[in-house]
C-alpha cells in the first residue's frame, strides 16, 4: 500500500503542475516559432512538474531492500552463466552505455535469432507498475524471472540454474550474505529478488535539465528552453511523457504500421481489442543513447520519430485522444525540441550512477477513513479522486469516467477479481463490494491510476 502511495504522490504532483502549464505554453509556442518559458510562474510550475523524487519507493513487502541483495543482483545481471549457452547475460540486451538497451532494432535471443520487439530500457523501473512493452509483468520480480527461462531469450530453466549455483561454494557464500539466516539461500525466489533489487536502484543520472529544475538558469540554452515549450505546447509530448521520468507508464496505440503479423501489444494482455497495438510509453531519460526507437525499433532517429507523428500515423479506431493529430512543427520548432530532448541524456563519458537507495524515513502512516454504504470516485485528468475509498460490506463503489479518454478499471487480487472492460467517457462502473479486505483498483491502460479500497464493518 505504501508503494502504491508513492506512485500516486509522484503522479499527482506532476499531473497537477502539467495541467496548469499546457494551455499557457500552447499559446506561447505558436506555429511560427518557439517561445521561451521565461516567466517566473511558468518556470516555477515546470520545475515543480519535473523535480526528481527524494529516493526510491518501497519495494514489495516480501523483498525489502538491502545493499547486499542489490550487489548480488548486480553480479547476476552481468553473469553470462544465467543463459543456456553461457554467452548471454541480462546486460547483453540491457547495456548501460546504450541506456540499458542494445542498439538493435529487435533484440537477439540466446541462439542469435531476432525477437519480435526491441529491448526496453531499465531506467527508473522502481516507479513502473507494469513491465515489458505490453505490461504483462507486474513488478520487477516478475520481469526479472521471465527472460531467463524464455526459450527464445536466455533459455535457462531456473531450476537447473539454482541447482548448479547451490553446488558452487562461491555462489552459496554470495547468497548467504544477501539472504542471511536462511538454511538454503540459493533458491529461485532469492535469485529473482536479488536481480530485481539491483534493477530497482537504476535511477537515470542527473543531467543539465535537472540542474535547470533545481534553479540553475544557465544550465539550458535559449533553444533548449524554447524546446521545452514546444514539448508542452504544439508537439503535445507531455500528454504522455510526463513527470520527472518523462513517462506516464501507460499504454497507447500511436499508429505505427503493422507488419505481416501485427503485434497486438497490450490488447491480448488485458483481453480487450480496444487496447490492441497499445504499447508502454517509454521514458525519454537517456533517449539519445537508445536509438532506434519504438517497441519494434522501426524509427532510427528522433527526426524519424517526429516524421511519424507529423505524417506517418496510421488512422485506426484504437488511436487514443492523448495522441496529437496532424502534428505540424516548423523547422525551428523541431530543432528546438530535439535540442531540449538532448538535455535529458547524460554526457557520453558519464559513469553509471551509484546505487540509489530507498529514503531512510518510513512513509507517514495513512489516517483511516470511516466506511460508507456508497462511495463515488472521479477519474478526471487520468487520476482517481479521492485516492481512497472505505465501504461497509455490501457497499457500492461508483467509479465515474468524467475524463476525456477511455479507461479499464480492474482489481486483480487472489481473493477478488473485477474488470470493467472498456469504460468510455461518460460511463460509470458500479461494483458491490461484499468481501471485507483491502484492495487496489487500477486502470489497465493508465496503470499509475491507483485507488486504495477498504471494505470493513462500520466502527
Amino acid at each position: 500500500m505504501r508503494r502504491a502511495a508513492a506512485w500516486l504522490a509522484d503522479g499527482l504532483l506532476a499531473g497537477a503542475a502539467l495541467l496548469l502549464l499546457s494551455a499557457s505554453l500552447l499559446a506561447l509556442a505558436g506555429p511560427a516559432g518557439s517561445a521561451d518559458p521565461g516567466s517566473p510562474a511558468e518556470s516555477a510550475a515546470l520545475r515543480a512538474a519535473y523535480r526528481r523524487p527524494a529516493g526510491l519507493p518501497e519495494g514489495p513487502a516480501d523483498n525489502p531492500f538491502t545493499a547486499e541483495k542489490a550487489q548480488l543482483g548486480r553480479r547476476l545481471f552481468f553473469d553470462p552463466s544465467l543463459s543456456a549457452s553461457g554467452t548471454m547475460s541480462c546486460a547483453s540486451c540491457h547495456q548501460p552505455a546504450r541506456g540499458f538497451t542494445d542498439g538493435l532494432s529487435l533484440a537477439r535471443g540466446n541462439d542469435g535469432g531476432e525477437l519480435r520487439r526491441k529491448s526496453p530500457t531499465l531506467w527508473n523501473l522502481a516507479w513502473a507498475p507494469f513491465l515489458f512493452w505490453d505490461g504483462r509483468a507486474e513488478g520487477l520480480e516478475a520481469q526479472a524471472e521471465a527472460p531467463i527461462e524464455a526459450h527464445e531469450e536466455m533459455g535457462q530453466p531456473l531450476g537447473a540454474l539454482v541447482e548448479r549455483m547451490g553446488a558452487d561454494p562461491a555462489w552459496r557464500a554470495a547468497f548467504a550474505t544477501a539472504f542471511p539466516g536462511q538454511a538454503r539461500p540459493v533458491t529461485r525466489e532469492n535469485l529473482v529478488r536479488a536481480i530485481a533489487s539491483w534493477e530497482r536502484t537504476l535511477v537515470s543520472p542527473r543531467t543539465r535539465f535537472d540542474a535547470w529544475v533545481e534553479g540553475e538558469e544557465a544550465a539550458l540554452t535559449a533553444a533548449e528552453r524554447r524546446g521545452l515549450s514546444v514539448f508542452h505546447g504544439p508537439a503535445g509530448c507531455a500528454n504522455c511523457h510526463e513527470g520527472w521520468a518523462f513517462t506516464d507508464h501507460a499504454f497507447y496505440d500511436i499508429g505505427l504500421p503493422g507488419g505481416r503479423v501485427p503485434d497486438l501489444g497490450r490488447g491480448p494482455v488485458l483481453g480487450l481489442e480496444r487496447a490492441d497495438r497499445a504499447f508502454k510509453t517509454p521514458t525519454l531519460r537517456e533517449a539519445i543513447r537508445r536509438a532506434p526507437y519504438m517497441h519494434d525499433g522501426s524509427l532510427p532517429t528522433l527526426d524519424a520519430v517526429l516524421d511519424h507523428y507529423e505524417g506517418g500515423v496510421v488512422d485506426r479506431p484504437t488511436l487514443p485522444p492523448e495522441l496529437p493529430r496532424r502534428l505540424s512543427l516548423s523547422a525551428g520548432q523541431r530543432a528546438d525540441l530535439i535540442a531540449f530532448l538532448g538535455t535529458l541524456t547524460s554526457p557520453p563519458d558519464a559513469p553509471l550512477p551509484e546505487m540509489a537507495t530507498p529514503p531512510a524515513a518510513a512513509p507517514a502512516a495513512v489516517a483511516s477513513i470511516p466506511p460508507v454504504a456508497r462511495a463515488r470516485v472521479s477519474q478526471r485528468g487520468r487520476q482517481f479522486a479521492p485516492l481512497r475509498a472505505a465501504l461497509t460490506p455490501g457497499g457500492v463503489l461508483e467509479i465515474v469516467n468524467d475524463d476525456t479518454t477511455a479507461h479499464n478499471i480492474r482489481i486483480d487480487a487472489p481473493e477478488l477479481t473485477l474488470n470493467s472492460g472498456i469504460q468510455d467517457p461518460g460511463q460509470t462502473v458500479r461494483w458491490r463490494m461484499e468481501k471485507p479486505g483491502r484492495y487496489t483498483a487500477f486502470c489497465g491502460i493508465h496503470p499509475k491510476m491507483r485507488l486504495e479500497i477498504e471494505v470493513a464493518a462500520a466502527r
